[in-house]
Formats: C-alpha cells, structure tokens, sequence
C-alpha cells in the first residue's frame, strides 16, 4: 500500500499464502530482496509489481524490523543455493524502491500503466529457464561420466580365460544410458 504522506510503500504479508518461500540466497546471505507484491494506490489494486526491500542489515546481518527471515533447510538438487522465507509486517519502504522501468506511482500516488502487464515476469520466467538448463548442463555431465566409466570399466568375465567385457558391451547398461544421453543433449 502506497504512503503519500510520507513517499513510502507499506509492505505486509498477511496471509500464509502471501509469504514468499524459496527464493534462492534469502535464507542466509542476502541483505535485499526483490519482492513481487500486490501494489495498492488510492484505495486501488494495480496487481503484483516489484520493489527492492532491504531485508537484514547491512553491518550485522540481522533482520529488520518487520522482517521474518530464515532458511528452509535442506533439500533435494541445489542444496548449495540457501532457498529461505520471508514475511513483511508493516515494512516501509521508499517510494524509489518500486522497480518502475515500466509502471510508475507518482509521489501523489496516482498509477501510471505499464504498456504491458507482462513485463514484471520477464525475469521470473528468465530465473526459472535458467535453473532448468543448470539442471540439464548437471545431467549431461552425470551422464558423460557415467559412460566413460562404463567404457572403460572391465567386469564379469563371460568364459573362462576370455578377457572381462567392458560394463558398455552388456545390453542392460546401454539401455540405462543411452536414452539419457540422447535426452540430454538433444
């Protein structure tokens, strides 16, 4: 909800549903975050836009006032990134802290449109898509190792006195890889 009294947006997250869980960073080391919120103006909603919130202090780390901030815990694939949480309480936030490249509030409070509403998840999408080819680059690698293992791996030996097979040679093996390595780089 936009302040005009005082130029500042009042953030709040008011429900379970409105806390933001999962953002990548959020739940140890980031000091700022960019927080999609439904944007509130002369007693209208203008759907969700983005602002820069600080979120922990800049010389002791701590949560600011308002804020509700930690980590999720561990979990399956990218438990290197510190996925966290976070809830707002009545933060205040400066009215210069609303990305509006595109959308803008004047300092009276009066909305100015974007020329499209689908511009603010330009960079979510952008954020998603990137995380998916992360995952796919990781996979071609477990793949390209696997069948280099495979290939020179000897193992079983078929008749007696014969030299053992490389593990790639059985049937069973290049079934299991082989798809994988067709879907990984195709």
């Amino acid at each position: 909800t936009y302040d005009p009294s005082t130029q500042e947006f009042v953030l709040n997250s008011p429900t379970i549903t409105s806390i933001k869980w999962w953002p990548g960073g959020l739940g140890k080391t980031s000091n700022h975050a960019v927080v999609l919120a439904q944007l509130h103006t002369q007693g209208r909603c203008h759907g969700l836009h983005a602002f820069i919130v600080p979120i922990r202090c800049m010389r002791t780390h701590k949560p600011l006032p308002g804020v509700v901030v930690g980590d999720i815990g561990p979990k399956f694939g990218f438990d290197e990134v510190d996925n966290g949480y976070l809830k707002l309480e009545n933060v205040r936030i400066p009215r210069d802290n609303m990305l509006m490249k595109y959308a803008k509030v004047e300092p009276d409070g009066t909305y100015v449109k974007p020329p499209s509403d689908k511009l603010t998840y330009g960079t979510m999408v952008f954020i998603r898509s990137m995380i998916v080819g992360e995952s796919a680059r990781a996979l071609s690698k477990a793949c390209t190792i696997a069948i280099r293992y495979s290939a020179v791996r000897h193992q079983s030996e078929l008749r007696p006195g014969e030299p053992e097979p490389q593990i790639l040679d059985y049937q069973t093996q290049q079934h299991k890889l082989l798809p994988l390595l067709d879907t990984a780089y195709a």
